[in-house]
């Protein structure tokens, strides 16, 4: 058996080496002659598994460690017998650490209280989900927007986009890539729609660059109907707009979903979906080699705090975004070399807190944020 592996793809390296044939590339660099006598290939997104890749050779299932499968022709695999899988929900907790510490930043820099603010999201699945949930735990008010799942399961207490155009303050997209069908994600912000977008509003966009215009996003800033972007997907990855980059608040090179903990999470579902198919015994493997950062414990004093106060106090101290930020807007050209070497960054759980936090309400959010939490 031989196994192609993207050579960035973390905690994999000698796990099928006892089972199989390995070989690591570049994930940009695969080509149909690396594949020609593969069973297997894993991937992140920077291959695109096509026709062109995969016709003439013997790779008979196709993994992606990543949420989202846009670099997939899924139809040809389906016509060709490939069997291919995505990891969903494997990084969700990274991205709502990557939302905490976005607005963090946005609050600080516009003196808002989070109570005071309604944000709209727009695609609740694994990642949709979370954010909401740490939203509401900061006591923002949360409107949710899917009319995909509304038309299939008939889900009440869902609003329209043109509602979340209409009342939100801030937008945060989480939707995947779908360029056809009644519900089409790409540019679904564009130069019409973001003229019902109400005035000063802020968007987050942490789904697929695509989904965003990005001539409309400059366009809108500059005219004033978004107050500010934070943006960590773009068009034309990674050859991206510099000017947009430069007009956002936030500007990061597609690494919300860059946890350890992610990564961790979408290498263990490629590794289980290879024991199944192959039967090999890696039924139960874990990756048991996640670093841990040198200060895993937070102390917070309650004092006079709010929740929001201590839960956004909580989420700072695991993740600040300002040195993402300011890395790629020095040096926009260094987008994948950044990726490829993003620093350690842990999610929620894997924090304890040390507390003399009284109420009952913020220590239940904080752990279904993923915190521990123990007693001063």
């Amino acid at each position: 058996m031989k196994v192609v592996i993207d050579d960035k793809i973390p905690f994999i390296k000698g796990v099928l080496e006892p089972y199989s044939d390995v070989v690591y590339i570049p994930g940009h660099l695969i080509s149909k002659n690396d594949l020609l006598d593969a069973d297997a290939l894993i991937i992140r997104t920077r291959t695109y598994c096509n026709k062109e890749l995969l016709e003439g050779t013997s790779v008979k299932i196709l993994l992606t460690a990543t949420i989202g499968y846009d670099h997939i022709d899924t139809d040809y695999c389906q016509n060709a017998g490939i069997i291919w899988k995505n990891m969903p929900g494997c990084n969700s907790g990274s991205v709502m650490q990557y939302i905490g510490g976005t607005l963090n930043s946005l609050q600080k820099k516009h003196g808002f209280r989070f109570e005071d603010k309604c944000i709209g999201i727009v695609g609740v699945g694994n990642v949709g989900k979370k954010v909401g949930k740490l939203c509401e735990s900061l006591g923002m008010r949360v409107m949710l927007c899917d009319p995909p799942r509304v038309e299939k399961e008939g889900i009440c207490g869902y609003i329209s986009m043109e509602g979340i155009f209409r009342e939100c303050d801030i937008i945060s997209l989480h939707v995947p890539l779908i360029e056809i069908g009644n519900h089409p994600s790409l540019h679904l912000i564009n130069q019409e729609s973001i003229k019902k977008i109400n005035r000063g509003s802020i968007l987050i966009n942490t789904s697929r660059g695509e989904v965003v215009e990005s001539e409309a996003a400059k366009e809108a800033l500059k005219k004033g109907i978004l107050s500010d972007i934070a943006f960590d997907v773009w068009e034309n990855e990674p050859n991206i707009d510099k000017e947009l980059v430069n007009l956002a608040h936030i500007a990061t090179p597609h690494i919300a979903g860059y946890s350890a903990d992610g990564k961790a999470n979408g290498t263990k579902g490629c590794i289980h979906a290879i024991a199944a198919y192959f039967r090999l015994p890696l039924k139960n493997w874990e990756p048991n080699d996640i670093p841990k950062k040198q200060e895993m414990t937070i102390t917070i004093d309650e004092a006079e705090k709010s929740s929001a106060e201590i839960i956004s106090e909580a989420i700072s101290f695991t993740y600040s975004i300002d040195e993402d930020n300011a890395i790629l807007k020095k040096q926009i050209e260094d987008f994948e070399l950044y990726r490829g070497a993003y620093p350690l960054r842990r999610e929620y759980q894997a924090y304890t807190i040390q507390h003399n936090i009284t109420k009952v309400s913020t220590i239940s959010d904080l752990r279904k944020l993923g915190f521990k939490t123990t007693n001063i």
